[in-house]
């Protein structure tokens, strides 16, 4: 993906996918996801979760996002508060170079 197209609908569009890949395990695979769905609350992901979510960001973007490194900035309180807005605008960060 190059800086051009790492725009927040696109980078929102493609993690909404791998979210619902994700999900299709649980049979939620057409949950709602938008900025303000939380990865705990809304989705009911686990830290395992995460992790698979991870790799999948890392084979998607390549090693400019990375999400360990978003997270473990984080109190625990706040990873479980995270909403899927949060990481968007983090890996359009990441891609456009303004982390």
């Amino acid at each position: 993906m190059t800086t051009e197209t790492a725009s927040a609908a696109t980078v929102l569009a493609d993690i909404a996918v791998m979210l619902r890949e994700l999900l299709e395990e649980y049979g939620l695979d057409d949950a709602e996801i938008g900025r303000d769905t939380k990865f705990h609350d809304d989705l009911g992901l686990e830290s395992v979760d995460l992790v698979t979510l991870s790799g999948r960001l890392r084979d998607h973007y390549g090693d400019k996002v990375n999400f360990a490194e978003f997270i473990a900035e984080r109190e625990l309180d706040e990873i479980i508060a995270l909403t899927v807005g949060e990481l968007v605008d983090h890996v359009v960060e990441s891609l456009t170079g303004k982390a």
